[in-house]
């Protein structure tokens, strides 16, 4: 498992952190309020645009109205695509829903739990063809953190381990990151070094609850109500000087030069 990761990071091209084609939505728990709707919507091409709902990393089994909360955001046409056997997420009766999605959307719990369901079926390649066809990924919470190429808090054993081996593989939209959330609330905020100083390549991102990244190829604009955190080992720092920083509503970001830029509105 590690040994592909490793290769992911090695084989990445030059200039495209996130989807060649696509965008990402990307949201760290809590309460999604409707600025962060409104976006993925759009991104997705209006609310008249199928969505799948991936309820994967949840504990308990869907409910029939399972989906009703991408329907009270605007959407009209939803469907909730649930399995937890690998058998199943290989067919194509299965996917067939993805193959006509605009929209995807992981929700919350534990991301070993989407891992054991979809890792390495037709259903994760599909996943990826919804960005490749242009449309939009979107995640809360554990949905958040599966979006990265390394998974942090994988471990079956609880939430607090950072790297669990056999589960460090995210399924990459954003590349040669690694995604943490509920961030401040959760008092996790120096938890990402864990990951970021055995793999210091890697861009670690942080983000509290309420609070999002629009991701399009190498840029991502901050948008909610609190603060997202940038981890880079590369950067010099101040010895009183904490070693990670933080990006507020309305911030963009290059994760390529890992720099702050203006935000879109001011170029």
């Amino acid at each position: 498992m590690i040994f592909r990761f490793l290769l992911c990071a090695i084989t990445l091209s030059a200039g495209q952190y996130g989807p060649d084609k696509g965008n990402l939505v990307i949201v760290g728990g809590g309460a999604i309020g409707p600025e962060i709707w409104q976006r993925f919507i759009a991104l997705a091409g209006g609310p008249d645009s199928p969505v799948v709902y991936i309820p994967a990393a949840s504990e308990t089994e869907p409910k029939d109205n399972a989906g009703d909360f991408l329907k009270r955001a605007g959407f009209t046409d939803v469907t909730v695509l649930h399995t937890r056997d690998k058998k199943v997420a290989d067919t194509d009766d299965f996917v067939a829903p993805l193959k006509r999605a605009k929209a995807v959307w992981f929700g919350g719990g534990r991301q070993w739990r989407i891992v054991d369901s979809y890792e390495g079926t037709k259903t994760e390649r599909e996943f990826q063809n919804v960005l490749n066809r242009g449309g939009v990924i979107g995640g809360t919470s554990a949905g958040a953190t599966i979006q990265g190429s390394y998974l942090v808090r994988g471990s079956k054993t609880g939430n607090e381990t950072m790297i669990a081996p056999g589960y460090e593989r995210g399924f990459g939209y954003l590349r040669h990151a690694a995604i943490d959330q509920h961030l401040l609330k959760r008092n996790r905020e120096n938890d990402l070094w864990q990951v970021i100083t055995k793999h210091p390549d890697l861009l670690g991102i942080g983000l509290d609850e309420g609070t999002a990244i629009i991701v399009k190829q190498d840029r991502f604009e901050v948008l909610g109500v609190s603060k997202v955190a940038i981890y880079d080992a590369a950067r010099k720092y101040k010895p009183d000087e904490k070693r990670h920083y933080f990006l507020q509503p309305g911030d963009a970001f290059d994760m390529l030069s890992r720099q702050r830029i203006n935000p879109l509105s001011q170029r």
